[in-house]
């Protein structure tokens, strides 16, 4: 690949789970990533080491180009995401991909969850990601070329149990989604949501393990969960030249769960 061609990804919450196996999948489908993390730092650098090709069985190898780079941001802090946009763009270049998975998840009876809990839910993972579209979007403006990809999540289509704010904001984020398509599609950018089911992450566990998470199971249609790698694979394609007709969209990677 000519290297003036080669596009730089930025994945929000890419440390672990689900954004480092999209960092992994970026990065192997030939783009610069910088990931983010917030407390995480080893596990970050540990997924860098990897992409810049000098994991451990490779310790004797001659040092490869930076393909690569984590940065610390607090998606609740729009000067933090500032700052970390303006460090992946120092060390890999203008952003042209930005895909947002940055979140958390609690589960709580809807009568216990409080204020704060609620307005913690909705700053990381809705105002979050709209900052990061704010700040990221004028490069992409400029060259006339970009991908926004939000995690969204099957619960902002279906709704939520014990789970009421985490599936508002979610549904939120598919909102901003078409929004943000209708007004910037024009301009070269499509934006595009992908919304997991219950996927074979450490943020998941604790549903899996409850009688409701477990029933969720039992009534997959494909009879499994769905694996990272397979949410990667979504979020490569929509970051690909072969989806630049695809905007507004949310596509499922839930095993059959909903069909909306």
């Amino acid at each position: 690949m000519n290297c003036s061609k080669i596009r730089v990804a930025l994945v929000a919450g890419g440390s672990r789970g689900i954004g480092r196996g999209i960092a992994l999948a970026l990065a192997e489908s030939g783009l610069r990533v910088g990931l983010t993390y917030k407390t995480n730092r080893d596990l970050a650098e540990q997924v860098v080491t990897c992409i810049n090709g000098k994991c451990a069985h490779q310790a004797a190898a001659v040092p490869l180009p930076l393909k690569a780079a984590a940065v610390p941001m607090d998606v609740e802090n729009r000067s933090s995401i500032r700052k970390a946009l303006t460090e992946v763009k120092r060390c890999l270049g203008p952003i042209d991909i930005l895909v947002n998975n940055a979140a958390i998840s609690q589960e709580k009876p809807f009568d216990s969850i409080t204020d704060e809990d609620w307005d913690h839910m909705m700053a990381i993972n809705l105002r979050g990601p709209f900052a990061c579209c704010q700040e990221a979007l004028p490069d992409m403006i400029r060259k006339g070329w970009g991908r926004i990809i939000n995690i969204s999540s099957i619960g902002g289509q279906w709704g939520g149990f014990n789970q009421v704010h985490y599936a508002a904001a979610k549904a939120g984020l598919i909102n901003l989604t078409r929004s943000l398509a209708r007004i910037y599609s024009a301009c070269g950018i499509t934006v595009n949501a992908v919304a997991p089911g219950l996927v074979d992450t450490d943020m998941a566990a604790a549903e899996l393990h409850t009688p409701f998470g477990q029933e969720k199971v039992r009534n997959i249609p494909i009879g499994r969960i769905s694996t990272v790698e397979e949410v990667a694979a979504a979020v490569v394609f929509l970051a690909s030249e072969a989806a630049g007709s695809m905007s507004g969209q949310t596509l499922n990677v839930n095993g059959g769960m909903y069909f909306g």
